[in-house]
């Protein structure tokens, strides 16, 4: 049964609004390349509208501004939120993989996703309120000083298309849980969620202008987004190359801004493991969300032995061949088949992107092991098979630049020293992975890996608990857990003289 798209427009102070040039953009299907709708395109007259909301949400109304509010009671729709989410959780995942190409079933992890990040940030929201007027210890009898965490104002969230209502809630829930009222600007090429959960923000009565939803491409309403005066920060998750432009825009008032950028992550695999439980993850680590993922570890660097001084890459050999076996097993079709594992790539321009990358992979010399083409039985759709290449040099694009899609690239190593270098041997920084058995070495590899993600015996597995972000070129700032809270707070100090004696700098002329 075919999905509906929702016709929206653009969510501004509350209310749905036509865009003021009256601009749309179609929506494709990538599984099938049909037009299935569209959606508004904002342009930079609709940020101002936005702009003007936000910054009267947190006017000062009689002391109800939603700045102002208790956490307790900005908490409380955050868990309206979450709970209108998982009441539409069957809805919106066939949204999101209809719209971005996601397998259904990892579509409707994510939506649990998306309410457990509204549920946890409901939670810190609260826990904001017992934080307030926090104690600072003073040498000085005289003084006294405490601490105020305030919302930092109006935030600008751009956002990315591979998880495109994960990756908004990741911004938004600890946005709005720190007081600040924000501007959504989700990607392009993948908006319908987003709009539905300015639907879901309409129906809970959220306080108007404290979320507004702007669908548009990146240079009309994204630029001037980040350009805008009145807006406080900026926090993006996408390209390192736009992500230097909106750096650029934001260093011009000095603005604060949070990247979470490209990368290019390794995954280590010493000998002494189960090679099917190592090549699960391998595999999962490179290809799930259809290789669409900034975090994807898409070098893999696997470990040979020496002996005699002669290379033996039986190990090598012998894990190459159960990669290639569990690759040919991965189900390729459309996402809302059962047992999906791989649906098309989000849009034509991602497709014809990935398979330059693996041409001009062979015509550097590379070798494609299993492969690099559309699968046979699909003739239409943006699918790209699960693509394994060896014989790589690590002056090869395809093992330098990011690809993102279903590409994964390998290596060999001889000792831990040359694993690191060959992990660490890359302008991108976000995530790492090492699978071992030895766990001292685990922790000696986790230490040198420069990532800001390093998982041990998995790969890819994420909490809203626990701190996301990279180093490098793959940004800086963190999202989630306690971090993800405060990039949206600012630290006040507030010092009081308590003592009834004079300070005694001068004598009073009274005095004289």
């Amino acid at each position: 049964m075919a999905t509906p798209i929702p016709s929206r427009q653009l969510f501004i102070n509350g209310e749905w609004r036509e865009p003021v040039l009256k601009k749309r953009i179609p929506i494709i299907n990538p599984a099938t390349e049909e037009t299935i709708g569209d959606i508004p395109a904002a342009t930079a007259e609709d940020v101002e509208l936005a702009v003007d909301a936000a910054r009267k949400a947190l006017a000062r109304d009689k002391g109800k501004d939603w700045a102002s509010a208790s956490g307790a009671v900005r908490a409380k729709y955050l868990r309206a939120i979450a709970a209108k989410v998982t009441e539409r959780k069957s809805e919106l995942a066939k949204l999101e993989s209809i719209d971005c190409g996601k397998p259904l079933e990892e579509a409707a992890w994510d939506i649990d996703d998306v309410a457990g990040c509204f549920e946890y940030y409901a939670d810190l929201a609260e826990a904001l309120d017992a934080k307030q007027k926090a104690p600072v210890s003073l040498p000085m009898e005289n003084f006294k000083s405490y601490v105020l965490r305030e919302p930092i104002g109006v935030v600008g969230l751009i956002t990315p298309w591979n998880y495109p209502m994960l990756m908004a809630v990741w911004k938004v829930a600890p946005a709005l849980a720190a007081g600040c009222a924000a501007i959504l600007k989700p990607s392009e090429l993948a908006s319908v969620t987003c709009l539905e959960l300015a639907d879901i923000c309409k129906e809970v009565g959220l306080p108007s202008g404290v979320l507004n939803i702007l669908t548009g491409l990146g240079p009309e309403a994204g630029a001037p987004l980040a350009s805008h005066p009145h807006v406080d920060k900026i926090a993006f998750t996408g390209s390192s190359v736009t992500g230097s432009k909106i750096m650029t825009a934001a260093a011009q008032m000095l603005k604060p801004v949070t990247l979470e950028l490209g990368g290019k992550s390794p995954i280590v695999v010493f000998e002494d493991v189960d090679l099917d439980k190592a090549a699960e993850w391998t595999l999962f680590g490179c290809f799930w969300t259809n290789g669409q993922i900034c975090s994807a570890t898409s070098r893999l660097i696997v470990h040979k032995y020496i002996l005699d001084n002669i290379s033996q890459e039986s190990i090598a050999a012998e894990f190459l061949d159960k990669l290639v076996k569990w690759a040919k097993n991965i189900k390729v079709s459309d996402p809302f088949e059962e047992g999906c594992r791989l649906g098309p790539l989000v849009s034509g321009g991602q497709y014809e992107k990935i398979l330059k990358f693996i041409s001009n992979a062979k015509i550097e010399g590379a070798t494609i092991l299993y492969g690099g083409a559309r699968p046979q039985h699909l003739k239409k759709g943006f699918f790209v098979e699960p693509t394994i290449i060896t014989d790589i040099t690590t002056s090869m694009e395809i093992w330098r630049e990011e690809v993102f899609g279903p590409v994964l690239c390998v290596k060999t190593f001889s000792t831990e020293d040359e694993a690191i270098e060959l992990a660490n041997d890359t302008h991108y920084g976000l995530g790492a992975a090492a699978i071992s058995n030895d766990l001292e070495r685990c922790d000696r590899v986790s230490k040198s890996f420069q990532a800001g993600v390093v998982w041990i015996n998995c790969s890819q597995p994420c909490f809203c608990q626990a701190p996301w972000g990279g180093k490098k070129r793959s940004g800086f700032g963190r999202e989630l857990g306690e971090w993800g809270l405060d990039n949206y707070l600012s630290v006040k100090q507030v010092t009081q003289y308590v003592s009834d004696e004079p300070w005694g700098w001068y004598q009073s002329p009274s005095k004289l």
